[in-house]
């Protein structure tokens, strides 16, 4: 279906009454009352997008959430089959809708919030959204929260006395506004719609564990919901509680006491913490919490005076009587706290509940070892993979869930791995372009205005994601239609250059190199030889393409460059990260080596050296030792000791590094070797690529009759 036949003429987006509800507005929706259906259709196709983020119901019943992460400007529209959720007759669709007013990691505002729906019978419209739709704004959100971190949205703080069972058939929304239209199909900000490029995500329930409770007075009061709930851990003091046969905790709580229940979720999973409430006497509020680590026995509760500030806890005040607590967004971690403050109805009881968001993957390459100690560490890389595989490439489920450019290229690696879905590669090169700078830089977070952290030497990575789509796909026609930002990307880094024809990153955009404590000095041999492999790369992409004039162009800055950094990076038999010599890296190492800026005779040396640091188990750094890279960058250490026939070692290294979660339990792979700073996450993409890499080893062995999995 072309993009312009999504929405027939008449369908409107539509929005508030008010065109200022945009600060941590949750909007709701009702189709018009005399909505109905003849008879039932044999096909029902609904079509809905909506900024920022929809809830759909039909009938009284759940139905999805959407729509994937976009621009605006190239918005995303979820294609539906609802004939299961309709009936003959009047029939009711519900939508909410919420908008934070701001732009986040995931999200891009545009001053605009905005509904845009359209149900097809049989291949005909027969419902749009229009002035004809009613909307209030839900007063049971409160507008003046604090943002979950510095990269989401609000957290959601509820008034349950304020909420209605406004989804439901027989709810009369008659005093509600009827709806203003925000803009026509194709209107600004939405100027272009696009069918969602990646699947569906499936949300299932989740088995919870209780792993500790606690009971003890109020702790500290304070504004901020999260550190009151942290006082409140803190005061308590363990308590024995037990569910009844159906999983709910009969609780009988004083004014001023608290009651914690901490579950475990097995890992980390982008989830939704639950909560079905029985007897609510009215004064009861429940705050729900989401964590990812506990070291030496104790839950690590975010400090939000840190640099991510983060505070993942939800609140909800009671109204008396039973109800369901659930949020608008859903959230991320392992851990799932649960903390009710009394006094409670004297018939009280809450069940603890979880949903988790799924991606329909189907793990079509499976690796099988013989090997114990390497299955362990495949089935560890595989689970990080899937729970950071949502509506894109998200590093991680808890601190951030936000699509990085950079993380990308080992996520896009690892899915080529299992299974041959390259729509995650191509949707995220695609989203890349989209937000290009004027300059022609590409952004760092897919969909963002993340200025401050438009990372320039992930713009370097977006050329390996465009060649392993090629290979991948052979689809020439799409890399063709990112050949113009190509161009004028590697032009705009052209202009970096000093008078030794080195580069230097750009004023005001962010140096990342890798996580490790490499020098920053610049001119830097780690940037120049990332620069270098992208100059390569988009040579040889331009050979495959045809366009042997961009190719020998890059070909001849590459060798420019190389020469260039050859000279001002290597002496003394080490590839030094500045001119000054403060450090000498693993990283710098490998790209001299993937890039060919080394001499054979040089090689075996340099392969000897990065082998015998990863396999060094002191990761600090000492002066006068080459640094150790990033579990992120062993991607590229391991590419060189591959290239280099050092199978045996990249095992080797893969065995004893991953090999330290495993053994100690970890079910999914950390951002860094320690990750014992604010905020450190256990369970990032990016460090999950050994999956990718024994796959590639074993494929090698297999058809070289050397391997026997």
């Amino acid at each position: 279906m072309e993009v312009d036949s999504l929405f027939p003429d008449q369908a409107l987006w539509i929005g508030s009454d008010h065109p200022f509800d945009l600060h941590e507005a949750y909007l709701r929706f009702r189709s018009p009352d005399g909505f109905s259906l003849g008879q039932m259709p044999q096909q029902a196709e609904l079509r809905i997008t909506a900024d920022s983020r929809y809830r759909l119901w039909i009938n009284g019943q759940f139905v999805t959430r959407g729509p994937a992460r976009c621009y605006p400007r190239h918005q995303s529209v979820d294609r539906l089959d609802v004939r299961s959720h309709l009936w003959p007759g009047r029939n009711v669709i519900a939508v909410q809708v919420y908008q934070p007013g701001y732009s986040h990691f995931a999200y891009v505002h545009r001053g605009a919030a905005g509904l845009l729906l359209s149900l097809y019978a049989d291949g005909q419209p027969v419902l749009v959204t229009d002035a004809e739709w009613r909307v209030s704004r839900d007063p049971s959100f409160a507008e003046q929260v604090p943002r979950v971190s510095i990269y989401g949205a609000g957290v959601e703080i509820r008034d349950m006395s304020l909420s209605e069972p406004w989804q439901q058939p027989g709810y009369d929304a008659g005093d509600w506004a009827k709806a203003r239209v925000v803009a026509e199909v194709g209107g600004y900000p939405w100027l272009q719609l696009e069918p969602r490029a990646l699947p569906l995500l499936r949300e299932e329930r989740q088995p919870l564990t209780l792993v500790e409770g606690r009971c003890g007075p109020v702790g500290q009061r304070h504004p901020d919901a999260h550190i009151t709930l942290d006082a409140n851990w803190r005061a308590a003091r363990p308590a024995s509680f037990s569910p009844d046969p159906d999983g709910r905790f009969p609780l009988r709580l004083g004014r001023h006491e608290t009651a914690s229940l901490l579950f475990d979720l097995g890992q980390d999973h982008t989830c939704a913490g639950e909560a079905e409430v029985r007897g609510a006497g009215g004064a009861e509020t429940v705050a729900i919490s989401y964590h990812e680590k506990i070291r030496d026995g104790q839950l690590v509760i975010s400090d939000p005076g840190t640099y991510c500030r983060v505070r993942m806890t939800d609140v909800y005040h009671l109204r008396q009587g039973d109800q369901l607590l659930e949020p608008f967004t859903l959230r991320g971690g392992r851990y799932l706290l649960f903390q009710i403050t009394g006094p409670t109805g004297p018939d009280f009881a809450i069940r603890p509940l979880a949903r988790v968001s799924v991606y329909p993957l189907a793990l079509s390459k499976p690796l099988e070892l013989h090997d114990p100690e390497l299955a362990d560490i495949v089935a560890l890389c595989e689970r990080t993979f899937v729970a950071c595989l949502q509506d894109g490439f998200v590093d991680s489920t808890w601190r951030e869930s936000s699509q990085w450019l950079g993380d990308a290229l080992p996520q896009a690696l690892i899915m080529s791995s299992v299974s041959d879905d390259l729509r995650p590669l191509r949707r995220v090169i695609d989203m890349a372009a989209q937000g290009a700078y004027p300059d022609g830089v590409l952004p760092s977070v897919l969909p963002g205005e993340v200025h401050a952290y438009v990372i320039v030497d992930y713009n370097f990575i977006w050329v390996e994601l465009l060649e392993l789509y090629l290979r991948l796909s052979q689809d020439a026609v799409f890399v063709q239609g990112m050949w113009p930002t190509l161009v004028k990307m590697l032009d705009r880094f052209h202009r970096d250059r000093d008078e030794q024809g080195l580069l230097h990153s750009q004023p005001g955009r962010r140096l990342f190199l890798d996580w490790a404590p490499v020098s920053r000095n610049e001119p830097n041999a780690i940037y120049n030889l990332h620069y270098l492999l992208a100059l390569q790369t988009a040579a040889h992409l331009g050979g495959r393409l045809g366009d042997l004039t961009q190719a020998d162009r890059w070909q001849a800055r590459a060798a420019a460059l190389q020469a260039a950094a050859r000279t001002a990076f290597w002496r003394d038999g080490r590839w030094y990260d500045d001119l000054d010599g403060a450090t000498f890296s693993q990283l710098a190492a490998a790209l001299a080596l993937l890039t060919g800026s080394t001499l054979p005779e040089e090689e075996e040396a340099l392969l000897d050296a990065i082998a015998q640091r990863s396999l060094d188990d002191d990761d600090s750094y000492r002066p006068g030792t080459m640094v150790l890279a990033s579990p992120f960058m062993h991607h590229y250490i391991f590419e060189a000791l591959r290239q280099g026939g050092r199978d045996d070692q990249v095992i080797e290294i893969i065995r004893r590094r991953w090999g330290r979660w495993t053994k100690a339990g970890y079910p999914t792979a950390w951002e860094n070797w320690n990750v014992d700073f604010p905020d450190g996450s256990q369970c990032h993409a990016f460090s999950a690529h050994p999956r990718y890499h024994l796959a590639a080893i074993a494929q090698r062995r297999t058809c070289e009759g050397r391997w026997s999995p």
